[in-house]
């Protein structure tokens, strides 16, 4: 359908003068006659009046693309939205026309048209194309970010039936009841932090139809699963498969058998370029493009477009008018801060493809949807339509509703929790699905600091623990309430450790938990290295992660000065650059070790050549060291996987380590029914804070 024009969001809007003239522009009267003719085509009730105003309308659409083309004033966003607006009227009058064989003829090149002769039609058009434009006065525009690629306006313009077809979709409108005025989220969130032993969060998967692929390929039972179930109907998944287990072959093949084409795919930067090639190998016949940049070599016509969250702010614009009917989301953690742009222009496209698409397909792909909190859910189940700001959407809200209970009511929670795995929540783990996988194994290698960074690093620490000390007792002098602790206030101890995480979040002037961890990475790089090149030599290709660009540099440094050839995987890479140095990794046999790191490599990499990990430096959460062990431990790995973690004994790096082995069941717990404590970055810190505190006041008592 015709689509009404807007300005670009984040320009600048104008004072206006005191004279605002608002006349209908010339497009809006093409569009709101055609919209007449096409009504009355609809009812049979062709007279000679429409057939004229159907002709006018062909005449006229001419001319007014032609004199847009050739405007010379205006940007060319403002051109381009104009000729997208006459494509769409374009489109309806060549349907409108296939309804009435008589239609049709009008259209042709010898059609005898009434030139001369003026109409209430012509006469609306050209008032409208004559009006002067709104005197307003303001200053200049912000200069606008968004790009429309030419490939995209050459698609827009080499056929009006490319025109992507937005007819209005059947939303499911929820019935609410005894549900009206309950606060819902907070129970839904909390059904899956209360989740206990034996409670899997999968939704019922149908029997796989097929498994052979053309070309030799062949599903796993899992993967048939899910594309089975997309082919059966299914739109919406959270597919939250353990890492390694082939979650971007089955987005593409459930888009296929869905035929959700164009397909949007959002992914992050580091692993663009894979989703356009395993596009090829997966869905061969269906053209893939990847946007780079302000996306001047994109293909318009691609059935496929995949773009990187960093690059999508200049372009939501047009991809929130291509048409697409489905959008899959990977990484999908990556927008669980919904204050983030990134997390915006996501929910954005996904608001505007379900407003103006029946039923379509929308995938969340993620191995670890939890990070920090069990809140992480709430942007990607609103990505999936499932819920807005406030409360469930849809068929989430009706099967709360036939659940037939109220937060108050004890049964409430598991029902809840089932509500919302049925949506589409799709978690399977390698230990139940992928027998073939060979197992993995986390082994810690003690390092001793010596030398000048060891006792500086140990001073450091020693520092810390006599100002969180201070802290506390300066604390327990200033109480007023009169209550006595005998020992050491445990719960004082733990408001000192998130006074210290707060500061040391906030302020770099002095040493904290983050600053010496950075220290303490780059004390272990030498060493980290030295193992790591002891390991190329024996056992064959070693996958090195770091989390500082420092602690790379030195591992580099050290590889070169003994001969090892090694390929750099970050973040400041161009596509092209990183997956160069990936392909000479896994196809190179020269090229021993792969320097990664932990943030731009940690996802969506297939680096199962290898079977030995050195971590140089921890991570915060066990999710983000698991996600980078995934890269070796996955499909196609032949060898069981040992990720060896280098650690720094008798400092705090040791401490964190325990904590993070301790405090790894934030996942299990809401997605695989586990017992195990829920925890998150910010817990692994603070306890790391509190047992440095709880030991040196241990040690003074």
């Amino acid at each position: 359908m015709a689509q009404r024009g807007r300005s670009a969001p984040g320009a600048r809007r104008a004072a206006p003068s005191k004279q605002r003239r608002e006349p209908e522009d010339a497009i809006a009267a093409l569009a709101r006659t055609v919209r007449n003719v096409e009504a009355a085509v609809k009812r049979g009730h062709v007279t000679p009046a429409v057939r004229s105003d159907f002709q006018d309308v062909a005449l006229l659409l001419r001319e007014e693309h032609a004199r847009v083309r050739a405007e010379q004033g205006g940007s060319d966003t403002h051109r381009a939205e104009q000729l997208k607006r006459l494509d769409g009227i374009g489109t309806i009058l060549a349907k409108t026309a296939v309804r009435d064989p008589a239609l049709l003829a009008l259209l042709s090149e010898d059609a005898v048209a009434a030139v001369g002769t003026r109409t209430p039609t012509r006469d609306a058009v050209r008032t409208a194309s004559a009006a002067p434009d709104v005197v307003e006065t303001a200053e200049p525009a912000a200069p606008e970010r968004r790009v429309v690629p030419q490939s995209v306006i050459s698609r827009q313009l080499a056929n009006p039936f490319l025109a992507p077809d937005f007819s209005a979709p059947r939303p499911v409108v929820a019935r609410p009841r005894r549900l009206g005025g309950w606060e819902l989220l907070g129970p839904l969130l909390s059904s899956f932090e209360r989740a206990g032993g034996g409670a899997p969060a999968c939704m019922a998967l149908p029997a796989p139809s097929t498994r052979r692929l053309a070309g030799g390929l062949e599903l796993m039972p899992h993967q048939a699963q899910l594309v089975t179930a997309a082919a059966e109907g299914h739109r919406t998944f959270l597919l939250a498969d353990e890492p390694g287990l082939g979650k971007t072959a089955q987005a593409l093949l459930a888009a296929e058998a869905a035929d959700a084409y164009p397909l949007l795919v959002v992914v992050p930067n580091v692993v663009k370029t894979n989703w356009a090639r395993e596009a090829g190998r997966w869905t061969p016949h269906r053209p893939a493009t990847v946007i780079q940049g302000d996306g001047t070599t994109v293909d318009g016509f691609a059935d496929i477009v995949v773009v990187n969250y960093e690059v999508l702010d200049r372009h939501v614009g047009w991809l929130g008018d291509f048409g697409f009917r489905g959008m899959v989301v990977d990484e999908a953690h990556f927008i669980k801060n919904k204050s983030s742009q990134r997390s915006q222009h996501v929910l954005e496209l996904s608001e505007r493809i379900r407003s103006r698409t029946v039923r379509p397909l929308l995938m969340a792909l993620t191995g670890t949807p939890l990070i920090n909190d069990i809140d992480d859910f709430r942007a990607i189940w609103q990505f999936l339509g499932w819920i807005d700001d406030s409360k469930p959407l849809g068929s989430l809200m009706n099967a709360l509703e036939d659940a037939g209970r109220t937060p108050a009511d004890p049964g409430f929670y598991p029902a809840a929790r089932q509500a919302v795995i049925d949506q589409g929540i799709v978690r399977r783990r390698k230990v139940d699905v992928a027998a073939d996988i060979p197992a993995r194994r986390i082994a810690d290698l003690p390092v001793e600091l010596d030398g000048p960074a060891g006792r500086s690093i140990r001073a450091s620490e020693r520092d810390l623990a006599r100002r969180l000390v201070s802290r506390y007792e300066s604390a327990l002098a200033a109480r007023r309430s009169g209550t006595v602790v005998e020992g050491i206030d445990h719960d004082l101890v733990r408001t000192v450790a998130r006074w210290e995480l707060k500061d040391a979040s906030t302020s770099t002037s002095s040493e904290n938990v983050f600053t010496m961890m950075r220290r303490i990475g780059q004390a272990k790089a030498g060493l980290a290295a030295d193992y790591a090149a002891q390991l190329a030599r024996s056992a064959g290709k070693v996958v090195f992660f770091a989390k500082h660009v420092d602690v790379m540099d030195v591992a580099e440094e050290t590889f070169g000065k003994q001969g090892i050839r090694f390929a750099s995987i970050r973040g400041d890479q161009t596509p092209g650059a990183r997956q160069r140095n990936i392909d000479a990794f896994v196809r190179d046999p020269d090229v021993a070790i792969a320097v990664c790191s932990l943030t731009a490599a940690g996802v969506g990499l297939n680096l199962q050549v290898a079977s030995d990990i050195v971590l140089a430096e921890l991570s915060w959460t066990d999710a983000e060291q698991t996600q980078a062990i995934d890269r070796s431990h996955r499909i196609g790995q032949q060898l069981p996987v040992t990720a060896w973690r280098i650690i720094a004994a008798q400092t705090i790096d040791a401490r964190i380590a325990e904590l993070i082995d301790s405090k790894a069941g934030l996942a299990a717990r809401a997605l695989d029914g586990s017992e195990e404590e829920v925890s998150s970055s910010t817990d692994v810190q603070q306890e790391a804070l509190v047992a440095l505190l709880t030991d040196a006041l241990s040690a003074s008592a």
